[in-house]
């Protein structure tokens, strides 16, 4: 289930590694492949590798664009292994959780949890987090991989207000569980978010509050992009979600819960693939002097 009309795309950053990781995660993961690796030159970070891939169904993006910003678990990716989709579910957990642990590190150890039979949480060699989960067949069906976002420090607590934010701002958007921590549970306080899913423009997410101490939190590591056809499209994401002004830039804003998202027009992705080198040198010197991306000024240096 190929969702090539998928709007929102989670988008990775690495130094140089986004090729590698790329091809790591599509010989682990079922129904994977690379569908473009692209280079595009004279950025601030020099070289830079482009990369689209599939994860299960998933569609991803990552780029090498320097050292800057490093991946960490504030947002990981859980993974639902049905045993009503996969008849295997059962030892495909079991291998995937194998390989993802050669270099990586446990959050949550692989084991029984009382939500789940087989549940670990580890973050790969390369830095990204995932949540391996052997779904109950019983509960309403998800996709095989959805983002999971983790309030954490002075964010804590505010993952039900995110929430009902996102659901205002796209379309097409609905709320899932919610779940609660009760009592008892400190330091993490009564009544705030101890899981949820929602969907925004049919890609869900997950989200969830923890008041235990991390040393990390939301950062372009890990950004959103939205696929807009239209300039109204993206002038309606662009104010409605940018809350810190010094972080617009080439498309990048970031929201007032410090997530990041790139707001970009859906013809980018042929004028960065299916393009002559000149056309993408145009193209990139055009955006890179862009906050929010202006689609005529892109499609003029795209035609030359």
């Amino acid at each position: 289930m190929s969702k090539t009309n998928q709007k929102i795309v989670p988008h990775l950053w690495y130094d140089k590694e986004a090729k590698e990781a790329a091809e790591f995660y599509a010989s682990i993961f079922p129904d994977s492949k690379i569908t473009n690796v692209t280079t595009i030159h004279d950025t601030p970070s020099g070289d830079s590798d482009i990369v689209t891939f599939e994860l299960w169904g998933q569609k991803f993006m990552a780029i090498s664009a320097g050292p800057y910003f490093k991946l960490n678990p504030s947002v990981s990716f859980i993974v639902n292994f049905d045993p009503s989709r996969e008849k295997d579910a059962s030892e495909k957990i079991t291998e995937v959780w194998n390989k993802l642990t050669e270099g990586g590190t446990a959050l949550m150890p692989f084991g029984e949890y009382p939500f789940s039979k087989k549940f670990g949480w580890i973050q790969d060699k390369y830095g990204l987090s995932w949540q391996l989960m052997l779904t109950n067949p019983e509960g309403e069906e998800r996709p095989a991989i959805v983002p999971s976002l983790l309030f954490v420090g002075d964010k804590c607590g505010r993952a039900e207000e995110a929430i009902q934010f996102y659901l205002s701002v796209f379309k097409n958007a609905q709320q899932g569980l919610m779940v609660r921590y009760p009592k008892g549970m400190e330091p993490d306080k009564e009544g705030t978010i101890m899981f949820s899913d929602f969907m925004l423009e049919s890609q869900w997410f997950s989200a969830m509050d923890s008041a235990h101490e991390h040393k990390f939190s939301f950062n372009e590591a890990l950004s959103f992009m939205v696929y807009c056809d239209t300039q109204e499209e993206i002038d309606h994401y662009w104010e409605k979600l940018s809350a810190v002004p010094e972080a617009e830039q080439c498309g990048w804003l970031k929201d007032k819960y410090g997530i990041s998202w790139q707001i970009v027009p859906s013809a980018m992705d042929e004028m960065m693939s299916k393009s002559t080198p000149e056309q993408r040198a145009r193209v990139t010197k055009a955006f890179l002097g862009m906050k929010k991306f202006d689609l005529e000024k892109l499609q003029e240096a795209y035609k030359g």
